[in-house]
């Protein structure tokens, strides 16, 4: 049976191109700076996100914690939407690793209202711990894909600048948002002091991120990174990979995942008693919610399972859907065609 696989876009595969250029690539000793590929990858970054430099790392997760690690100091706090990835989903590394506080404000299209930013801003007073960083995040993952307006993001760093704060971006899709608003990469990266960039979902590279910033953050972030183990060696291969990733191209193509998420998202809409607000599918995501009292989020992704369509249960009423360039619109199709034999089947 065919696997139509609509789980995360972590699950992207090189291309035959990407492939080739890979295991062409020279190879080098990155810590020493000899590693062609990762030098150029990381000089090709900076350009592309309009920073005085970046470093390749082995993972979105530990390029966030090496920027919390370069900002900050031991029992500082941070602010950033209550539900950032950051705050969620990297296994409490802020705290365990940096000695950090989280202090989340609300913020339901993705980035907390500046008003609630420039009051979680902590006085100076022996009683508080120093808010050191403001963190910000496009696409936010935990609602879907959406992106934070622009408007936000300039009033937050108006906010930051006054307060004498850095921000930091987790912009692991940050692609996806440039390409959903319509503007260079540049206009989102331009309103914080330091950027993480994921290589490894949408742009189809099988490891890596770019974290990029300032030469003064970068002298702290290269420590950060040797403690952390992300001193990789001969890293070619996989850089070389990286460059495809970013090639205009290749970011070009995330608009035909954009595509394929509406056409799922209408189709998906159609069925009775399953709602998704179009509005918010803006991106690679789809999230449904099921009203239909007989058919929970998890039975519906078994059924789904057992026709060969792979999709996510984020609660008991909530399905998620992740689209990248793993699947075209002929399995979008037919992802539809067997959500609908099941809703026949076992709803109506």
């Amino acid at each position: 049976m065919k696997t139509i696989d609509l789980r995360r876009d972590t699950i992207t595969l090189p291309d035959k191109i990407m492939a080739s250029e890979a295991f062409k690539a020279p190879l080098g000793d990155s810590v020493y700076g000899e590693d062609p590929k990762q030098e150029e990858l990381e000089a090709y970054a900076a350009r592309l996100l309009d920073k005085d430099g970046s470093l390749f790392v082995p993972s979105g997760t530990m390029g966030n914690l090496i920027a919390l690690l370069s900002h900050t100091n031991r029992g500082d706090e941070i602010i950033m939407e209550e539900n950032g990835h950051i705050r969620t989903s990297e296994t409490g590394g802020a705290a365990c690793v940096g000695g950090l506080m989280i202090r989340g404000v609300r913020g339901d299209d993705g980035a907390p209202e500046p008003e609630s930013v420039a009051r979680a801003v902590r006085s100076d007073n022996i009683h508080y711990p120093r808010t050191s960083l403001i963190c910000l995040e496009s696409t936010h993952y935990r609602y879907g894909g959406v992106v934070p307006p622009l408007e936000k993001f300039e009033a937050i760093r108006s906010i930051a600048d006054q307060s004498g704060i850095p921000v930091h971006l987790d912009g692991a899709r940050v692609f996806n948002a440039a390409a959903y608003l319509q503007v260079g990469v540049r206009e989102i990266t331009r309103y914080a002091d330091s950027v993480m960039v994921s290589l490894s979902k949408g742009l189809g590279a099988p490891v890596g991120s770019m974290l990029a910033g300032s030469e003064k953050f970068l002298e702290a972030a290269r420590r950060y990174r040797k403690m952390l183990g992300g001193g990789m060696r001969q890293t070619g291969w996989l850089c070389a990979c990286g460059i495809v990733a970013l090639s205009p191209d290749n970011i070009a193509r995330l608009k035909q995942d954009h595509e394929n998420a509406a056409l799922l998202a209408q189709g998906l809409r159609e069925l009775p008693g399953l709602s998704i607000d179009l509005h918010k599918t803006q991106t690679n995501y789809v999230v449904a919610t099921l009203g239909e009292p007989g058919l929970t989020a998890p039975t519906f992704v078994n059924y789904l399972g057992e026709r060969g369509v792979l999709a996510s249960a984020s609660s008991d009423s909530v399905v998620r859907f992740v689209i990248s360039k793993q699947v075209d619109r002929k399995d979008i199709e037919e992802a539809l065609t067997a959500a609908g034999e099941i809703w026949n089947e076992h709803v109506r």
